[in-house]
């Protein structure tokens, strides 16, 4: 596929998807990577946009350079944020009470804290992408390393067998100090690579994977 034609693909996903306004996004393509320009009025659509080009045939990677820009001049104070921020998370259930801490800067939200599980720390960053004023989250929030090397890597590789979306005979676990995972290989779609990367994610006491398998 060339790059104008997956260029045209990515403009019509964007206008078939219902939830965000692609009017003042801007799309460049070069060798299968996406550039993502303009801008969008709340922090959960700039995500959904990253995720609606993520799932057209052909990406090879994503660079994304969207602004949020609040409707309105009156945008909501940092205090306010963080105050619906932290009922936000007290409210989910699978966040453990206390867990978590939260500062907003200029709409930035910075979470951090430690939790048990990769599950609990994106539940936390989703309970606060929707709320009003938020431009970006950046989630420092800690995993606890629980398990031993080896029965991290067998627990990802066992996952990456049973996904359907993966071949698992095409990625290399690799397990590094202090909970961090490499995963190396090739795989045919971004899907693949997501679904390879979710498997990394879902073993305890990962708190970092370095994805290095390459689209194509």
């Amino acid at each position: 596929m060339n790059d104008s034609t997956l260029r045209q693909d990515i403009l019509d996903e964007l206008d078939f998807e219902p939830s965000i306004d692609a009017a003042d996004i801007g799309v460049a393509v070069e060798d299968g990577i996406v550039t993502l320009t303009g801008h969008v009025p709340t922090y959960a659509q700039k995500l959904t946009v990253e995720d609606v080009v993520h799932r057209v045939k052909g990406v090879k990677g994503i660079a994304q350079e969207i602004e949020v820009r609040p409707f309105g001049t009156n945008r909501t104070a940092d205090d306010e944020i963080a105050k619906r921020a932290v009922n936000s998370i007290g409210w989910n259930t699978s966040i453990p009470d206390g867990a978590v801490q939260v500062k907003v800067q200029k709409g930035w939200v910075t979470l951090t804290g430690k939790v048990e599980w990769q599950y609990q720390k994106v539940a936390a960053a989703n309970a606060v992408r929707d709320l009003s004023g938020v431009v970006g989250i950046a989630n420092q929030i800690e995993i606890k390393q629980q398990a031993s090397a080896f029965d991290v890597k067998k627990r990802i590789e066992d996952a990456l067998k049973r996904n359907a979306e993966t071949e698992a005979h095409a990625i290399k676990v690799n397990i590094l100090d202090g909970g961090k995972v490499r995963l190396e290989g090739r795989v045919h779609a971004w899907s693949e690579r997501r679904a390879a990367e979710q498997a990394a994610w879902s073993a305890a006491g990962v708190h970092m994977v370095d994805d290095r398998i390459s689209v194509g």
